[in-house]
């Protein structure tokens, strides 16, 4: 009996430590940065360690088994679409993905989360990224969706690079064809700063063939 015992608590925990490495609804998802000048741009200025090198996030929402993905896209605006639709390679991109975990985070406070994701759904992207300007970038909406939460925090923006303390490139050019001035300093989210946050803790990684 005793053997049995110990060999049900083994196997609790073995299948236990398998599923916590599932994809579950609330999930935080991570993308690699793209090709692209603008994900270059703002991976360039807003990467906080070498192991980070975000410029993309989504919300996990798992129906029957199969991931989809809530995001604000720069080319869709906000959208809920399947994981491998976020994930689709091209012939010259590739993308990793990493899921983080909300710690402690309760079933009623991931379906509140999601119900207010869904809300948001057909708000275009916020190509400003002045939080008080029409739309929602990719973080933006994710600090939204997770606010009564307090899980992420807002701090100034740079858009300059840390080793030249200059403005990158693709920033000058980005608010240029905007015809607005730099935000420099006001509040706002970024992917690579959202990872670091102290209430998640990192699941599994995701890479596209």
């Amino acid at each position: 009996m005793k053997r049995l015992s110990f060999l049900v608590l083994i196997l609790s925990v073995v299948y236990a430590c398998s599923d916590s490495n599932k994809i579950q609804s609330g999930d935080i998802i991570f993308r690699s940065a793209t090709s692209s000048s603008l994900s270059e741009a703002i991976n360039n200025v807003t990467q906080t360690q070498k192991a980070t090198n975000y410029s993309h996030i989504g919300v996990c929402d798992v129906v029957d088994g199969t991931v989809y993905i809530y995001h604000s896209d720069l080319g869709k605006g906000v959208v809920h679409e399947p994981l491998e639709a976020f994930m689709k390679a091209t012939d010259t991109v590739k993308y990793v993905a990493d899921f983080y975990r909300i710690k402690n985070i309760t079933s009623n406070q991931v379906e509140n989360a999601l119900n207010r994701a869904k809300t948001f759904l057909g708000q275009p992207y916020n190509t400003t990224y002045i939080l008080e300007d029409n739309g929602l970038y990719c973080s933006e909406y994710i600090y939204e969706v997770f606010k009564e939460d307090a899980i992420f925090e807002l701090e100034p923006m740079t858009f300059k690079n840390p080793e030249t303390k200059v403005f990158h490139k693709g920033w000058i050019k980005h608010y240029k064809e905007l015809g607005i001035e730099i935000p420099e300093g006001k509040l706002g989210c970024n992917p690579n700063g959202m990872a670091n946050s102290k209430h998640l803790e990192f699941v599994k990684s995701l890479t596209t063939n």
